[in-house]
């Protein structure tokens, strides 16, 4: 089981924290499981960027950036070395804890 607090950028949000989030699900998944939100405009299906994170910590606890995650993270707003795609991100067998910083979704807005 994992413990992830998702941080965000947009102004005018707290920290969330999540405690038992099981392996086997997708950041994204987790995300929107907990009422978070995350963007996810190909519903999940890596064919966007629009549900671009930051892992801050726990990168070693899911699965790796394949090199059409890395192809989108490219087209991401503001990617950075720790950018990721929430769909793409699964979290591995075992337990840990996790920094998750969610970019400021705003810009999405009226889409």
């Amino acid at each position: 089981m994992y413990k992830i607090q998702f941080t965000f950028e947009q102004s005018g949000l707290k920290p969330i924290v999540l405690e038992g989030v099981k392996p086997g699900q997708s950041l994204l998944e987790t995300a929107l499981l907990n009422n978070i939100e995350l963007h996810h405009n190909c519903g999940g299906v890596c064919a966007c960027s629009t549900c671009h994170l930051y892992v801050e910590q726990g990168e070693q606890y899911l699965e790796e950036i394949s090199d059409k995650e890395e192809d989108f993270i490219d087209r991401a707003v503001n990617p950075r070395l720790n950018s990721r795609l929430g769909c793409q991100c699964v979290l591995l067998e075992g337990q840990g804890e996790l920094n998750i910083r969610i970019p400021d979704q705003s810009q999405f807005l009226g889409e």
